[in-house]
């Protein structure tokens, strides 16, 4: 449904007639009323000789320009959407937060890119419907008992799309046939992933890497976070030779203990460094910034080939698109949070000094688009990684991995994530991941905080609970407990500032921190089958990874309240431990606490313990066990999971060796496997094996094979059945 402001200018706002949209003959939505008021626009010039400056923020090194002016620059709208929906329905997705909002239902999301913040104006129900908003500009989403409104901060037409469906999950599959599917990644992306701020030269990177072999510890991928330049010239994409002296035989040493390499990159820029002055010379940094205008094809072609120059060219593996919602730093400092109607104020107020105010949430979009265009122009048979802080409407399309942002390390931000991360997915955000451990975690203690710390003042995102980092017992808890629910995400990536993150800072083996760590570590390894079918799955049919339970078990009232368990895929049910059991900060010994987590296992089926095999009928709240060793978790009965006995090194060596069935009903799987980069799966270069399982005589059968490749039928099978059967 479109409304063009020009053809409504001759006065203040347009009311068109209410718009009735109907599922299998029930009215489900009603657009009530669509208003385009006009609205002057302005741009931003220099009042004389431009006074700049420059600060280091956590979102980098930023200029901006002091002695700014407005100047009147056309005229525009302010757009609002009005519609009237059931009493009933509940109101989920347009993107990723903090808050861990989980039914927007009277509630008021501000839709800005922010550091922790992923605006996408998609709104997907329980009610059959789901609502699309085609617009780049910033918005407001407000609900009030029955009626909600989408206010559009500029734009000349009114655009939106309703998709109708049965299922929640063929609503975003409808979202994806209008806005391209996600990307197939390359299988190594589903291994673990080690990051941390950060790798200072390339003998620590190598080092890391033969620790984690002489460990005999599983690992795919080491990130390179920023500061790889040289001093004073932020952004530059060529390494400080000083640290760096050699990085193809870097990233040749680590490929040859089978690891890849992911590189952090920015699109804002020192003044002082030689790729600022090229965009500075072709006229393509967006206005009074020191940013890339990733609007234009021709500057992210030239920040591609600045990219590819010695990166990409040296070997690298994945790039890490780091702030890319480069004008949210107004947002990022200050003692106090501000209020959420502020924070929108101020974001979106400081964007339009740079960016045109139509376009405002879609930098990351075109960001990304450039880096997946050329990059497959350049290396067509390497798969695209792009990391990124901040996506849009699409996004997924370009090889994007969405993560949460720069969290805090509490108990308490962690149960967020969990209902954000399930947003994500709702969404579409198809790979979504975050900070394994928290961002920061330092609170107060401002000596032990991390090297993108110069001030040491207080600072409202930067508050953990844990002051001492490691070595608090406290903190090694949070970190365990997390990486068990890491384990079960789309990207499994540890990350972050103030403390160290590999297994062997937690322990070493025979202690529970690490023999835990190194345990679930394994345990994704052992699942890589089962989670690269589902990747498959979700680019070639738009399945979703991570899943809300209103996904899968709709009709079961009691889901709709639960907001801190979820599916992985459709098999497993993940209860992620979200309280302290064991030690408060300093390492403070807790007494008297139970050792399990009440869990909800859904109606309609039967469910499994992973550990121990005991059946348990749905419908029911049970008492799980949950030692510090132990995440509740879950199989649906009625389930087909491929598994590897590989548990160590990295996914090149991950095949099929079992398939488990989880009896119950009859059920299927589709298994996947490819070469695992590269696209010759474009090609049909893949091979796709239906396994069907049949309650009646207990028999797992191949039903059916797509590709070109052959499957390797060498699998043994195993049967899981309730006791006494």
């Amino acid at each position: 449904i479109t409304y063009t402001g020009s053809e409504y200018s001759y006065k203040d706002h347009f009311d068109p007639d209410p718009l009735d949209f109907e599922y299998d003959g029930i009215v489900v939505l009603k657009q009530t009323g669509v208003r385009l008021i006009p609205k002057n626009l302005y741009r931003f010039e220099t009042d004389g000789e431009p006074v700049v400056r420059k600060k280091l923020t956590a979102n980098g090194e930023v200029s901006y320009i002091e002695n700014m002016r407005r100047i009147p620059a056309g005229k525009s709208y302010n757009a609002r959407i009005d519609f009237a929906i059931g009493n009933d329905e509940m109101l989920l997705g347009l993107g990723q937060y903090e808050d861990g909002i989980p039914d927007y239902r009277n509630h008021t999301e501000y839709l800005y890119q922010s550091n922790m913040r992923i605006a996408v104006p998609f709104l997907v129900t329980t009610g059959h419907y789901a609502i699309l908003i085609d617009s780049e500009s910033n918005m407001i989403f407000r609900s009030s008992n029955d009626r909600i409104s989408f206010e559009i901060d500029t734009c000349d037409t009114v655009s939106y799309y309703v998709f109708l469906a049965e299922k929640t999950e063929d609503l975003i599959r409808k979202l994806y046939k209008v806005t391209g599917m996600p990307s197939m990644l390359p299988r190594w992306v589903f291994g673990y992933i080690q990051s941390k701020e950060r790798y200072n030269t390339a003998n620590e990177l190598t080092e890391t890497a033969a620790r984690f072999r002489d460990l005999d510890i599983p690992v795919d991928c080491l990130v390179q976070d920023w500061y790889t330049w040289e001093e004073g010239l932020w952004g530059e994409k060529k390494f400080d030779k000083k640290r760096y002296p050699d990085l193809p035989a870097t990233i040749n040493s680590l490929h040859d203990k089978g690891i890849r390499l992911m590189v952090s990159i920015w699109p804002n820029m020192s003044p002082s460094s030689e790729n600022y002055g090229q965009f500075e010379k072709e006229g393509l940094l967006l206005p009074n910034s020191n940013v890339y205008d990733a609007f234009d094809e021709k500057a992210r072609k030239i920040y591609w080939e600045q990219c590819r120059a010695e990166i990409m060219s040296g070997g690298t593996d994945a790039l890490w698109c780091d702030n890319s919602e480069p004008f949210s730093d107004s947002d990022w400092n200050g003692h106090t949070k501000k209020p959420e109607e502020e924070r929108y104020i101020t974001v979106t107020d400081t964007s339009k000094q740079s960016m045109n105010p139509k376009r405002l949430n879609s930098y990351a979009l075109y960001h990304a688009k450039g880096i997946y265009e050329n990059w497959r122009c350049s290396y067509p048979d390497k798969r695209v990684v792009n990391l990124t802080r901040s996506g849009y409407t699409g996004s997924w399309q370009y090889g994007t991995i969405l993560w949460s942002g720069d969290i805090t390390a509490r108990f308490e931000t962690m149960k967020k994530q969990i209902t954000e991360g399930i947003k994500a997915s709702l969404s579409g955000m198809a790979y979504w991941t975050l900070d394994i451990g928290g961002f920061f975690v330092v609170d107060d203690k401002y000596e032990n905080r991390g090297c993108n710390d110069k001030e040491h003042k207080p600072l409202w995102f930067w508050h953990g609970d844990y002051n001492d980092g490691v070595d608090d017992f406290a903190y090694r808890e949070l970190y365990v407990r997390w990486l068990q629910m890491g384990t079960f995400l789309p990207v499994f990536r540890s990350h972050g500032t103030d403390t160290p993150r590999e297994p062997w800072q937690f322990g070493e083996p025979g202690d529970i921190f690490y023999d835990t760590i190194v345990r679930f570590i394994r345990l994704r390894y052992k699942l890589i089958p089962y989670i690269y079918s589902l990747a498959a799955s979700v680019h070639r049919n738009g399945s979703v990874m991570m899943r809300s339970l209103l996904i899968d078990f709709p009709h079961d009232e009691t889901v709709r309240t639960i907001y801190d368990e979820y599916m992985f895929g459709p098999s497993f049910l993940v209860a992620p431990v979200t309280d302290p059991m064991y030690y408060a900060p300093g390492s403070q010994e807790l007494s008297d606490t139970q050792k399990s987590r009440r869990v909800y296992l859904p109606k309609g089926c039967g469910w499994y313990d992973f550990y121990t095999d005991e059946f348990h009928d749905g419908g029911v709240w049970i008492d799980a066990d949950a030692p510090l060793f132990k995440m509740p978790l879950f199989v649906k009965a009625g389930s087909v999971i491929p598994v590897s006995d590989n548990d160590r090194y990295n996914t090149d060596n991950s095949k099929t060796d079992r398939i488990v069935v989880y009896e119950g009903c009859d059920c299927s799987f589709e298994l996947y496997t490819d070469a695992g980069d590269g696209y010759g799966f474009e090609k049909e270069q893949f091979c796709l094996t239906s396994l069907s399982y049949t309650e009646a005589d207990h028999t797992l059968r191949i039903t059916g094979q797509a590709g070109d490749l052959t499957y390797d039928n060498s699998f043994k099978v195993e049967h899981i059945r309730p006791c006494g059967i």
